[in-house]
């Protein structure tokens, strides 16, 4: 747990330096995100933060939040960006944030958290939650201009990318077919990270961050130096939805 919250940390520490010096300006600047800002991304990753928090502090107030979110909403019982700046938010942000890395540091790594879905380990929870903002800091970065730094830590993102191959079937009403996908991604740092079967047929290899990017997506696997070997790499990447929610349109439809 350690660990990871210190990487979530980072991660915090990454988006924060990005969007620390923007003018009302570059807050209101749009994302990629259809009817999402800068602001509206930040205010999102806070109002999760705070059920997080909840989730794992208040198991039996986190349930009544969801039953009280079917009549005033997800920004009616963790507030909005209603009349607040950029400055506010941040502050907002920045406060929430450090009560949830409290909340994750307090509780050990297998105890099980309640979430929308089905409920998670605290150490997939906090896992989840670096991927939601190293994906919607992606975001942020393409739409203001920044530098989005690459690092170690997408092992964690990418991870969760390979681990939600079959949801990303299911979650489109489709069987997961059958047969194994070898995953062989190269690390910012160099080093190889491997999942599935040596001997798999069906193969992708290529840059951690592609891999990532196209698993969150954010990026199209036709935009990305990732290398699918058979259908069922293909298929995948094609689909691929590391995240809870409805299926999403693929970035190709989205472009038309």
């Amino acid at each position: 747990m350690e660990q990871i919250c210190n990487d979530l940390a980072d991660e915090h520490a990454a988006l924060d330096a990005i969007v620390a010096d923007l003018d009302e300006n570059g807050w209101n600047r749009a994302t990629a995100a259809e009817g999402w800002d800068v602001k509206d991304t930040i205010v999102h990753l806070v109002q999760a933060d705070m059920a997080a928090r909840l989730a794992v502090t208040d198991a039996e107030g986190f349930q009544k939040a969801k039953a009280d979110m079917a009549t005033a909403g997800f920004e009616g019982v963790f507030g909005d960006r209603t009349g607040k700046t950029g400055a506010e938010v941040l502050a907002w942000w920045r406060d929430e944030r450090e009560k949830m890395l409290a909340a994750f540091r307090s509780r050990g790594p297998k105890d099980r958290i309640p979430w929308f879905g089905p409920d998670m380990s605290t150490l997939s929870f906090a896992t989840a939650r670096l991927m939601e903002t190293w994906s919607h800091g992606q975001d942020v970065a393409d739409a203001v201009g920044a530098s989005w730094p690459v690092t170690d830590r997408l092992r964690h993102v990418a991870h969760i990318g390979v681990s939600t191959r079959g949801w990303s079937y299911v979650n489109r009403g489709e069987q997961v077919p059958d047969g194994d996908v070898r995953v062989e991604l190269t690390a910012p740092s160099g080093e190889l990270w491997t999942w599935g079967p040596e001997d798999a047929e069906n193969r992708i290899t290529g840059p951690a961050l592609d891999f990532c990017l196209v698993a969150t997506q954010r990026r199209h696997l036709d935009d990305v130096d990732l290398e699918t070997t058979g259908e069922l790499a293909e298929g995948w990447m094609r689909i691929a939805q590391a995240f809870a929610g409805p299926p999403t349109l693929a970035q190709e439809d989205r472009k038309q």
